[in-house]
């Protein structure tokens, strides 16, 4: 197994001066390429790159006075040399792989490095989940950071229920555990941050005092007076960009803006024009992924997908590239390690073939070593185990019955106003609706109205009993149908959507009998995805995996959810710091320019 550890660069540089003098063979050489240097914005012909190690020790014209017997040596042929690619804001767990796995998935794809938010298993597990994917990662060949998760729970106790809670004390004892742990991951709370929340501040300041970043997540309007009130806490990064207006601001403000193509967010469309309609700089300009599928890693890719879209919307192929390596290693203070191919950094290095817009990588480099070709994994990675604890997570008080999914009405009969989670493809926003709704028999009768359906959220983690059960449109279901899934962003309960109390109690016994995952259930069977990992990740190969989160995206697709990548929306739909309205285990959340708020169902 081969051991992909990055020292430090102080603990480099006599070897890595001798190699590049040629007293010391290199342990690879790359030969005859075309630069892609991402400082000068150039692309430089007929450059060589020697690498001692895991570090890059010279960048020039010829290295041949650093070939040596055990050196091995790459011929290029005229294809691009590019430094890895780098996403800026990622959550693993939402790829429903490991972190060998995710590794596995992303660095065929030129994917080298990361920086990682796990506050989804923190929400289950609390610092123990952030500790073991920490260790995870530093077993794998990627340039992996870890952000510690700043709102466990995501909007307060008083709005959720979560498996853990975290702190400014536990921020504090995370930054001690090694300086890849760089930052505090997005700061969901904003209206906390604005007015002053204690715990919040208190999180931000811990990050600070360590020396470390802080990540942000602001969804009032970019013109809100409060957005600079937010940046002067010491927030330095925000991947909710949803116009270029947000962009703008952000930029100005000195904030990195990161624009995000997720399977389902399609963000980076409008954002961009912040930069090829307005001219804004792109310096403080970054591309992530923030969420993506295994079956979209798949099918479509990962960073080497979101240059693509951004270069088709007009962004020169190197701009698009810096805005997936040197800004963002920027961002976080990295860019003497990562980010670029330069002479100290870390070989973490591509080769693409054909046009440098198409991004098509044939060869990855990471940590000096060759870990991919030709879309294959030639690295073997080491098999990480997770406890016995981590593998049982479903703690519900007792079996769902169809009756757990009845709404009972204050009427007998008649007809109600109803707030209704209104969901939009490709957008991580809900609309609020108001929608009369006949009740018959002291029920709501959610099924009288085309396009409803039922959602609800049951508490998992403590056995609280905790329910809530409320109205979804734009599901789409033809026929009698349920999904359930502890995929259910932030706080990880029991997510159950459908047409049908008996098919809904099944879905949701099926997940909680499998210890976690998604279940899709019709009158014609059932589809279920296994995610024993905190109810979060597959304990299946990335093949498999997405392979099971297809058929999850068929089951729907069949039974009249068309929505693109729809399980990846549905997740969203218990998150309760995103605009407008949202389902947890304590009721209907909605955000506003107020702020956030439990709202009754009945108006």
């Amino acid at each position: 197994m081969t051991n992909f550890t990055r020292k430090p660069l102080a603990d480099c540089v006599p070897e890595l001066v001798a190699t590049a003098r040629g007293d010391k063979p290199a342990t690879l050489v790359i030969t005859g390429g075309k630069l892609v240097n991402v400082c000068s914005g150039e692309i430089l012909e007929g450059m060589s790159v020697g690498i001692q190690g895991g570090r890059i020790a010279y960048v020039g014209k010829d290295v041949a006075h650093m070939i040596g017997e055990g050196t091995q040596v790459i011929e290029a042929n005229g294809k691009y040399i590019a430094p890895g690619l780098l996403d800026g804001h990622c959550h693993i767990e939402s790829t429903q792989l490991t972190v060998t796995e995710f590794s596995r998935a992303v660095l065929p794809l030129g994917t080298t490095g990361g920086f990682f938010d796990a506050h989804e298993i923190a929400n289950v597990f609390g610092l123990k989940g952030i500790q073991l994917m920490l260790d995870e990662m530093r077993g794998t060949p990627l340039a992996a950071y870890m952000q510690v998760a700043s709102c466990v729970p995501a909007a307060g106790a008083e709005f959720e229920t979560t498996g853990a809670s975290i702190g400014p004390e536990e921020v504090a004892e995370a930054f001690t555990w090694g300086p890849d742990v760089i930052a505090l991951g997005e700061v969901m709370n904003f209206p906390g941050v604005v007015y002053g929340d204690e715990k919040m501040l208190g999180e931000i300041q811990a990050t600070l005092r360590a020396g470390r970043f802080v990540d942000g997540h602001f969804t009032w309007p970019s013109s809100d007076w409060r957005l600079p009130v937010y940046a002067a806490a010491g927030v330095t990064g925000d991947h909710e960009c949803v116009t270029a207006d947000d962009v703008i601001e952000r930029v100005r403000l000195g904030m990195y803006a990161k624009m995000r193509r997720g399977s389902a967010w399609h963000d980076v469309a409008k954002t961009i024009t912040a930069h090829t309609e307005h001219g804004i700089d792109t310096r403080r300009m970054m591309l992530v992924t923030d969420d993506r599928s295994s079956e979209s890693l798949r099918d479509e890719g990962h960073m080497n997908f979101v240059l693509r879209d951004a270069i088709a919307q007009g962004v020169k192929p190197i701009t698009a590239i810096q805005m997936a390596t040197i800004n963002t290693a920027e961002r976080f203070g990295l860019a003497r390690d990562i980010g670029s191919i330069t002479p100290g950094s870390f070989a973490d290095i591509i080769l693409l073939d054909g046009n440098l817009a198409d991004i098509n990588v044939v060869l990855t480099i990471a940590a000096g070593v060759v870990v991919a070709e030709n879309g294959v994994m030639t690295a073997e990675l080491a098999k990480f185990t997770y406890p016995e604890e981590v593998l049982a997570s479903v703690h519900l008080p007792q079996r769902p019955t169809s009756e757990d999914f009845i709404i009972t009405a204050p009427i007998q009969t008649g007809e109600l106003t109803t707030r209704v989670i209104k969901v939009r493809e490709n957008h991580v926003e809900t609309i609020e609706r108001m929608v009369s709704i006949p009740v018959v028999e002291g029920q709501l009768d959610v099924n009288a109205i085309e396009g409803l359906c039922k959602i609800a959220v049951l508490e998992r983690h403590k056995g609280t009993g905790n329910k809530s059960v409320a109205v979804v449109e734009g599901i789409g279901f033809k026929e009698p149908a349920a999904i359930a899934m502890t995929v259910a962003h932030d706080s990880h309960n029991v997510l159950v959507i459908g047409n049908d109390d008996d098919l809904m109690a099944k879905a949701a016994n099926a997940v909680a009998d499998a210890q976690g995952g998604v279940c899709m259930i019709t009158s014609g069977g059932e589809t279920l995805f296994p995610l024993a990992i905190a109810g979060l990740m597959s304990t299946e190969p990335f093949e498999i995996a997405a392979a099971k989160s297809a058929a999850i995206s068929k089951a729907l697709y069949d039974a009249g959810c068309t929505l693109n990548y729809a399980f990846m929306t549905l997740s969203l739909l218990a998150l309760a710091v995103i605009p407008t309205l949202r389902i947890t285990d304590k009721g209907l959340v909605r955000i506003s320019p107020e702020g956030i708020q439990l709202v009754p169902l009945f108006v």
